[in-house]
């Protein structure tokens, strides 16, 4: 069905920042396992359904399957050309490689299990044409960017079951030949201003382009230029530039974030519209200085919390927005400012709540398991494409492309990896430029302007001690850790970088109504247990009051939301059911007592 209604709503649409009709493409399809690799397009016996975009390794998919898969095969009909319309493909994630046929025709390949790809099927539409996509994931290649996928057979420690193949939304859209593919905005609250970059299909010649940006009923932009080219560049200026404006139309981390309404149109001289499109946009910056976090010029507490974004019976897909939208409020009230999403990409419309509900949002990539330079060609690759699918969205405020040197285990000796780090830090300044970066988080980083420090001392008498002053931190980025890890592989010093406690706590109460009865239930995972929900409440007490008496760290992020299968650290269930008084928790967040 055309989701027309769904079309202005940027928490339903699955490109929210660049939002027409769509139709979306889940639900039932064909399916067939490949494990040895033996099909070919048009000898693919479909032997049974899968339900899309749930991995085929969920209950929710239908499959179930167990054990390594290496391929999958995905077939279901296609709509048949309309008139002189362009029919443009979207699949919003498959695991790892993708090729796809449109009517018997292969239109495209794609490499990178996380990223979005479109393409364009129209000259392949007929009646009763199919489309067949193709899904290759080894599940043994340490050097793919896996993140939590278990490559063994069965999980184990703190990886998870796989993900192979479809696992987001897949969906067309109706377009014109000539309409806009991307757009790029980029608000400063200095200034008032919001530059943006529209990019277009084909080069244009006698239209316009039209933009327009709103707040609510009011008209804050008007613009229109002539168009020659593929690409469109623009500022709008927005507002009066009084204070008022200053400070009612910027977006601020909490529970009244302001995002501007944009609108896009391509339009030919005699009047006729190519492409209409809604979008939106912020006034807000994020940069580092003097040791904090600062947005819109001001600093901010980062209480942040751990979320690597699984569901008992969807896996790394959300049962649906709903589902998104309670992770959000349950995070809101906890207490905490924001998350740092682990390990994996989310789902766009998250981030289009995040954005609506002020929520800070670091942005992972997920790793490599072993150094070498395929992994260093993937990840450079891949992790390109994340910045550019979340570089608009401003509840994004860091970037980390690398987790406690997975993937660069040798960076401390290899001229190689130490580049690879440098490089996945300089693609975000690249391609972005706007947002802080984590260059490796937990230890041996190398530069970025967050030093970022996973410790899981349970003591909170100790953690008070070590991160009590700026002397103790800079003590701990020049030194070597307990674990004989360099914080700082150039031993630089804290070096105005935002030192932030990015994992901490992690402490276990196994909630599992199963855990006594199932002997084949996997072996519980924490950094310490506690032996009840009292206790867990008072051991998070203790630590985050640990946190709030440092005098220097910009933040911390505790370990974890929900529960993740074998992990169960969680200070709520894997079925989002909290394991201790939330108001409780709340307080301890912020450090009331």
């Amino acid at each position: 069905m055309d989701r027309r209604s769904d079309a202005m709503d940027p928490t339903a649409h699955p490109r929210p920042l660049l939002r027409r009709p769509w139709r979306c493409l889940d639900g039932e399809w064909q399916f067939a396992a490949d494990p040895d690799l033996a099909g070919r397009p048009g000898a693919v016996r479909f032997d049974r359904t899968i339900r899309v975009p749930y991995a085929p390794e969920t209950p929710a998919s239908g499959v179930h399957w167990t054990g390594p898969l290496h391929r999958a095969w995905y077939r279901r009909p296609l709509p048949g050309r309309r008139g002189d319309r362009r029919t443009v493909l979207h699949l919003g994630a498959v695991d790892r490689v993708r090729d796809v046929w449109v009517g018997g025709a292969h239109v495209a390949s794609h490499e990178g299990g996380y990223t979005p790809f479109r393409v364009d099927v129209t000259d392949h539409l007929g009646d009763g044409a199919d489309l067949l996509v193709r899904a290759d994931d080894d599940p043994r290649d340490l050097e793919a960017p896996r993140g939590k996928q278990d490559w063994r057979d069965e999980p184990h420690e703190i990886f998870y079951p796989r993900t192979t193949g479809i696992w987001r939304t897949t969906w067309l859209e109706s377009v014109a030949r000539e309409h806009v593919t991307d757009v790029v905005w980029r608000g400063d609250p200095r200034t008032m201003r919001v530059d943006v970059r529209v990019e277009l299909s084909v080069p244009v010649t006698g239209a316009r382009l039209h933009l327009r940006l709103r707040h609510g009923d009011r008209l804050l932009a008007d613009d229109s230029v002539r168009v020659d080219g593929a690409v469109v560049e623009r500022t709008l200026q927005v507002g009066d530039g009084g204070t008022d404006d200053r400070w009612h139309l910027t977006w601020e981390p909490g529970p009244h974030p302001v995002l501007l309404d944009a609108e896009v149109a391509l339009v030919r001289e005699d009047g006729e519209v190519l492409d209409e499109v809604a979008s939106y946009t912020a006034l807000r910056s994020v940069e580092v200085d003097d040791g904090h976090l600062l947005v819109n010029g001001r600093p901010v507490p980062l209480r942040l919390v751990l979320d690597q974004g699984y569901w008992p019976a969807t896996g790394a897909t959300p049962p649906d927005v709903a589902a998104l939208r309670r992770d959000l409020e349950l995070t809101r009230a906890l207490g905490f400012t924001g998350v740092r999403k682990h390990q994996k990409t989310e789902d766009p419309r998250y981030l289009a709540l995040a954005d609506r509900m002020g929520v800070l949002v670091w942005a992972e990539m997920p790793s490599a398991y072993r150094p070498g330079p395929t992994a260093g060609a993937r990840l450079l690759r891949e992790w390109a494409d994340v910045v550019a699918a979340h570089r608009g969205h401003p509840s994004v405020v860091a970037w980390v492309p690398l987790n406690e040197s997975w993937g660069v285990q040798e960076a401390a000796t290899d001229r190689a990896q130490r580049g690879l780090v440098t490089a996945l830090a300089a693609t975000a300044d690249a391609l972005d430029g706007t947002r802080p970066v984590s260059a490796n988080d937990g230890w041996e980083a190398l530069g970025g302007q967050v030093l970022g420090v996973h410790d899981y001392e349970q003591d909170p008498a100790v953690l008070a001690t070590r991160y009590a002053t700026g002397a103790d931190l800079e003590r701990l980025a020049t030194g070597r850790r307990r674990d004989g890890h360099l914080a700082d592989l150039d031993r630089a010093g804290v070096a105005g970088r935002a030192v932030v406690l990015s994992e901490f706590g992690g402490i276990s109460l196994d909630a599992r109504p199963d855990r006594e009865s199932d002997p084949d239930r996997t072996e519980p995972w924490g950094y310490a247990d506690a032996r009840s929900p009292e206790d867990l409440l008072e051991r998070y007490r203790g630590q985050w009051a640990a946190v709030h008496a440092s005098s220097a760290l910009a933040g911390a992020c505790w370990t974890q939301l929900t529960d993740t299968y074998q992990e169960v650290n969680g200070l709520l269930t894997a079925d989002r059911v909290p394991k201790c008084d939330v108001d409780a928790l709340r307080r301890a967040t912020l450090g009331e007592t």
